[in-house]
Formats: C-alpha cells, sequence, structure tokens
C-alpha cells in the first residue's frame, strides 16, 4: 500500500465526522460519464445537437423554449438506470455504517451512492430519479420522462413533467444546500473526490470546512492549496483508492 493511501486510512481512522464531497468522477468507473473530461458528455459527438452548445441543452431557457430538443438530449444522455455503484460508492456506504461519515454531498444527480446504501446524502444538484409536474407539483416515479411515449412528457393535468435536477439558470435546492453546508463545517474530516472543483456555487461549499484532516482523491492534480501535516492528495482512480482503504479496515466491497 502506497504511503498516502497509508496516510489517508490513518485519518480515516481516527475521525469520527467525516463528510465527502463529491463530483462526476465517483461515477465514471460505473459507466456514468463526466461532463468536461475528453470522453466526458461535453465532448461527445452527436450531430443531432451539433448547433448546441451542451450548456444550453441542460438549461432551464431549453426546458421553456425548446422542451423537445430538451427531453431527447436528457434521455439520451442522461439516463443512469442501467449503472450500478462502483467501489467507491459501497465503501463510503460502508464508512457510514461504521460511524465514520456522517454525511455523504454529492454533485451527481444518478442517486448510486443511495443505491450502494449511504443514507445520509444530501444531493446538491437533484436526481434524474426524481420527477414532479412544473403546473401542479404532482411527482411521477423515476421511468416516467425516460419511458414516456411523448417527446415532451405531461401531467395528467396537461403541465410539463420535468426532473427533479438542478438545471442551469436555476438556484440550487435550499433544503440540500444548507444541510450540505452544516455538514460540513461540523465536520472533522473533509474527503474531497472526483471533482474538479469548477462547478460553482458548489465547489465553493468545501471552503466552509474548519475540520483537521482534508484528502483529495482525483485522476489529476487539483491545486486547492494542500500542504499540511494533516492534509493528503492521491491522483488514482476513487474506486482503486477506496478499495484499498477498505482492505486496511478488513471490509470487503
Amino acid at each position: 500500500m502506497e504511503e498516502n493511501i497509508k496516510k489517508l486510512c490513518r485519518f480515516i481512522e481516527e475521525s469520527e465526522n467525516i463528510v465527502f464531497f463529491g463530483g462526476a468522477g465517483v461515477s465514471t468507473e460505473s459507466g456514468v460519464p463526466d461532463f468536461r473530461s475528453v470522453d466526458g458528455l461535453y465532448n461527445q459527438h452527436d450531430v443531432k445537437f451539433d448547433n448546441y452548445r451542451p450548456e444550453y441543452l441542460l438549461s432551464h431557457t431549453c426546458l421553456v423554449r425548446e422542451p423537445e430538443v430538451f427531453f431527447e438530449f436528457y434521455r439520451q444522455k442522461m439516463d443512469a438506470r442501467k449503472s450500478r455503484p462502483n467501489a467507491a460508492h459501497k465503501a463510503l456506504a460502508r464508512l457510514e455504517k461504521m460511524g465514520k461519515v456522517r454525511a455523504v454531498v454529492t454533485q451527481n444527480i444518478d442517486g448510486l451512492h443511495q443505491a450502494a446504501g449511504s443514507v445520509n446524502v444530501f444531493e446538491i444538484h437533484g436526481a434524474t430519479s426524481r420527477n414532479y409536474c412544473e403546473k401542479c407539483g404532482k411527482p411521477y416515479p423515476p421511468d416516467y420522462i425516460f419511458d414516456s411515449r411523448e417527446r415532451v412528457p405531461h401531467c395528467s393535468c396537461g403541465g410539463v413533467v420535468r426532473c427533479d435536477v438542478t438545471l442551469y439558470e436555476e438556484a440550487l435546492p435550499e433544503d440540500a444546500v444548507r444541510g450540505a453546508i452544516s455538514a460540513i463545517m461540523s465536520a472533522d474530516m473533509l474527503i474531497i473526490g472526483g471533482t474538479s472543483l469548477s462547478v460553482y456555487p458548489a465547489a465553493s461549499y468545501i471552503g466552509y470546512f474548519r475540520g483537521k484532516h482534508t484528502a483529495l482523491i482525483n485522476r489529476e492534480h487539483l491545486d486547492v492549496g494542500l500542504s499540511g501535516d494533516s492534509d493528503v492528495e492521491i491522483n488514482r482512480p476513487i474506486g482503486e483508492v477506496f478499495r484499498e482503504v477498505m482492505k486496511y479496515f478488513n471490509e470487503e466491497i
């Protein structure tokens, strides 16, 4: 086991209130593409959408002005129903049961943390597993939009059924944001994983951390000012790292 992973394990061992802050890189090992990497969603070629920016296709403006375009893109690119939790999701759920991880703050919308067994999850960008009518608020099941025969899915009241996902130009869900910030403020260790820390305001939430240990797990180096004895950075796939962490704790995942 490399020294940095041993250091991470020691930090986890002595911590009792860990918060994990994660992004798209947590789910790439489950086959869910991220957004900005070479193979990410924003770089996938699809001639149908050549005249659109990806940010527009996932925006409130697109939903309102060109709903047929919005829902076609959404169905093609955002369907994670066949994806399954990977080692990182499973390890975090196990660490929660062990009383180590107290909260997961995720920018992902795929629901894989809950599928792995995590309970205290703050989805600050919403989730594709929830849908509701814009007009009357009636909730709809996870498959409704993906399986609807209508190009633009509608409610029984006539309103458009949309995903409970925070689109570009929309405010983040207040309850999830409050819970995430509160959890980070009270944590004694913050693990940041699988995120470029380039999406705001979500990335700014790590600034609320005042605890002892900070760990960064990301394929690429990020300049976030980690340099102290209580910090550790590991530039490896996050699933690989958590497999080794759980071996340290004699846990199978």
